[in-house]
């Protein structure tokens, strides 16, 4: 509560932007914790949050003067490699996840950050580097158990409660606390990475050689995607080379090394400034591109039918306008592989574009909020010409009930909304993007 130690660590969320003061954070660590806070906070009349991962750029996992439902104790994973499955608790992060799965060479889709709830993340749809390789980790959902907003456990899978097993795919957190998942996983014997730095002023070519180098196409066993940002000093960026703009591309490979420099080599023909190819635990690899939390964050995102040279040309233009250009990332990612031909019925129609722009705003000084902000709406305005409308709502902030709806798609808003009538019909489930219930 306010007046309790350690109140304001509880409600820190990754984004700094957000500063709101709940009336009390229940630090749940079962399922019928989350059911009885859950109850409170309907006896009360108070709005409820839930936090998972606390990454959504919005701040939705916090409120003003209600309770907020925080799932961070709840964090265990048990993989079952004889199954090809792994369960996790509602608080688990992507590193939790990973770090269950590494010793067994198995995984799933996870966040592109270690720190990502993977709650949420998988909720909302799951877009991750194995994407193309694995498709979305919505795809491989089994089952899930939740706290509805009557304080009901419910369990869900695709023969149990099978209309609320579809809402959870791409529907977020809109029909209870989910404090439990299993996941489907896959064999990852071998995982290795490339990053391939380069000045500023080679971006467009550098850009269009990745397109075409993933339009070929590539084998889906690629990912990544191409970075404009100030460098960081990492461990794997050359001490001469931190600190400047650079157009960094990144391609992933869920196999062997000697594959991936086959698969690179138009890439290592354009004469790098800096390159590192390595293989490592794929664990390790979300934690090396870790933003760290509590600067101030503005994202969103365009998904593009098309990704042609006027659009490489306005996306690299873009770049050289960044105000903040420190922290802020602007990125292009492939899509396509196994997002564009996982399942069709879920209600996720941006998955089979081929191509999607973020902008991805960070920033430290509180004077620079109007003009960061205002450059990620313009890349995204530049970028609609080819925007299919539909977008990944986990990389979105609040941006109204219309983009809501048009990233959900109509026909599977007006589902969703049943869905949501049956399960949350007070919309107690709000801090979120939300669904309204049906009448």
């Amino acid at each position: 509560m306010p007046n309790d130690p350690g109140y304001d660590g509880a409600r820190t969320v990754f984004n700094g932007m957000i500063d709101r003061r709940p009336a009390v954070v229940a630090q749940c660590a079962t399922p019928e914790d989350v059911a009885n806070a859950v109850l409170f906070a309907r006896e009360t009349g108070l709005p409820v949050a839930v936090r998972g991962g606390g990454h959504a750029v919005a701040g939705t996992a916090l409120n003003d003067g209600g309770p907020v439902v925080d799932l961070r104790r709840m964090h265990a994973v048990v993989a079952d490699p004889e199954n090809m499955t792994v369960r996790v608790e509602g608080g688990a992060t992507m590193s939790h996840l990973d770090r269950a799965c590494q010793p067994f060479h198995v995984a799933v889709t996870g966040g592109r950050a270690s720190t990502t709830g993977v709650g949420g993340f998988t909720l909302g749809g799951g877009s991750g580097w194995l994407e193309r390789r694995f498709g979305l980790a919505c795809d491989h959902l089994l089952s899930a158990e939740l706290v509805t907003a009557g304080g009901r456990h419910v369990h869900t899978d695709a023969e149990e409660n099978p209309e609320l097993f579809w809402a959870l795919h791409g529907g977020g957190g809109n029909f209870g606390v989910v404090t439990s998942m299993t996941l489907r996983v896959h064999a990852l014997p071998e995982f290795c990475f490339a990053l391939l730095l380069f000045a500023p002023e080679a971006g467009p070519e550098v850009v269009r050689a990745y397109r075409d180098l993933v339009d070929a196409p590539a084998p889906d066993a690629v990912g990544g995607g191409v970075l404009c940002l100030t460098t960081p000093p990492a461990e794997f960026v050359p001490p001469e080379l931190a600190g400047t703009r650079m157009c960094a591309v990144v391609v992933t490979y869920a196999g062997p090394e000697a594959e991936l420099r086959e698969a690179v080599a138009p890439l290592l023909a354009l004469g790098p400034a800096a390159t590192v190819v390595a293989e490592v635990p794929y664990a390790d690899f979300p934690c090396m591109l870790d933003d760290p939390p509590g600067q101030r964050n503005y994202w969103s995102a365009e998904y593009l039918d098309a990704f042609p040279d006027e659009a490489v040309e306005l996306f690299c233009a873009r770049a050289e306008d960044m105000p903040v250009p420190t922290g802020t990332q602007h990125v292009v990612f492939p899509m396509g592989g196994r997002v564009a031909h996982g399942p069709s019925e879920y209600p996720l129609p941006w998955r089979t574009a081929p191509w999607a722009v973020h902008p991805f705003g960070v920033w430290e000084d509180p004077a620079d909020d109007e003009r960061a902000i205002r450059w990620v709406r313009d890349v995204r305005a530049g970028m609609r010409p080819w925007a299919v409308g539909a977008v990944y709502l986990n990389f979105i902030g609040a941006e109204g009930a219309d983009r809501v709806a048009a990233g959900l798609g109509a026909e599977n808003v007006r589902r969703l909304a049943e869905v949501k009538a049956a399960y949350d019909p007070g919309n107690v489930f709000r801090f979120n993007h939300n669904i309204a219930p049906a009448a």
